[in-house]
């Protein structure tokens, strides 16, 4: 596919007022040394703060700036698909507007893209987040990369260049729920890594609480896998082993012995027990059967409220 731009700079924006001005400057800075063709997307995700007013100054003080208001939050991953699709350069580039990642970096990661690979992730080295926040991130992608069977890397992040085939055939894939590292593995293609160093959070706290991390996984296990229905109906068929066995030996008992098998207690524990199986298991697949029914409804991942070029 011919374009007339050269690369494509798309950051998802959200409580981030303080920081877009920086933000912009530094991308302009860096990318205006590889090429004069070049555009950068800020996808606004309704967010509290006056995010929109400084990305409408920012767009009329730079041509190459384009600014997308979506029309509620709809979270960072929709937003970086909005980019996505309002992308029309060769390479696209995403990144967070914090500035961890830093714009500095885009030389490597397009670099190694021009190699022939036409996805490169940005690995981060030294971490700067706080502990809380790591121990979060590793059991996250622990318990993703088990749920899923893909092997993850708690080191890459948002911060990845894509070359417009890559960005073609994510748009193809029309799961209702985004994630875009998973994405990456699934349609394949070419994949190489670059290590940067990663930087300070410029201002603020992240908005990624312990909740949305929750979902989000919630929400990628759910779409890229069926694992957890196939954990219940091992974990069915052990449990009815076991009853099995404990049934036998309470015959062996009662026939060979003077042992008294009563067992009102627990049998009134083992119904208990087995019945939040039965309902967990249940709301197993109700929760698949719901991520079916949003995906038969077609609704668009998001809604566009205003865009300025």
């Amino acid at each position: 596919m011919d374009t007339e731009i050269e690369i494509s700079i798309v950051s998802p924006v959200f409580r981030a007022e303080t920081i877009i001005d920086n933000l912009v400057e530094r991308i302009v800075s860096s990318v205006t040394k590889l090429t004069d063709s070049y555009e950068i997307i800020l996808v606004e995700d309704c967010g509290p703060d006056n995010s929109w007013k400084k990305i409408q100054e920012n767009c009329k003080k730079y041509t190459q700036v384009q600014g997308i208001k979506l029309s509620r939050n709809y979270g960072q991953q929709h937003a970086i698909q909005a980019g996505l699709d309002a992308s029309t350069g060769k390479y696209v580039i995403t990144m967070d507007c914090d500035l961890q990642d830093q714009p500095e970096e885009i030389e490597k990661l397009l670099s190694k893209s021009k190699e022939g690979y036409e996805i490169v992730v940005a690995s981060r080295k030294n971490r700067k987040d706080d502990i809380f926040k790591k121990l979060l991130s590793r059991v996250f992608y622990s318990t993703l990369g088990y749920l899923t069977e893909t092997k993850q890397d708690r080191t890459v992040a948002n911060f990845v260049c894509y070359q417009r085939k890559v960005v073609i055939a994510m748009a193809e894939v029309k799961d209702h729920n985004r994630y875009y590292p998973m994405l990456q593995q699934l349609v394949g293609f070419n994949y190489a890594k670059v290590e940067i160093e990663h930087a300070e959070r410029e201002d603020g706290s992240s908005s990624y609480s312990f909740g949305k991390r929750l979902r989000l996984a919630m929400d990628t296990i759910l779409t890229f896998s069926d694992k957890p229905l196939r954990l219940t109906v091992k974990f069915g068929i052990l449990l009815s082993f076991l009853s099995i066995c404990a049934a036998l030996t309470m015959v062996v008992l009662y026939i060979f012995s003077d042992v008294k098998v009563e067992g009102w207690a627990s049998l009134a524990l083992l119904i208990s027990f087995f019945s939040g199986i039965i309902i967990s298991v249940l709301g197993m697949v109700g929760l698949y059967v719901g991520r079916t029914f949003e995906s038969v409804k077609q609704r668009p991942t998001y809604i566009i409220h205003e865009t300025i070029k």
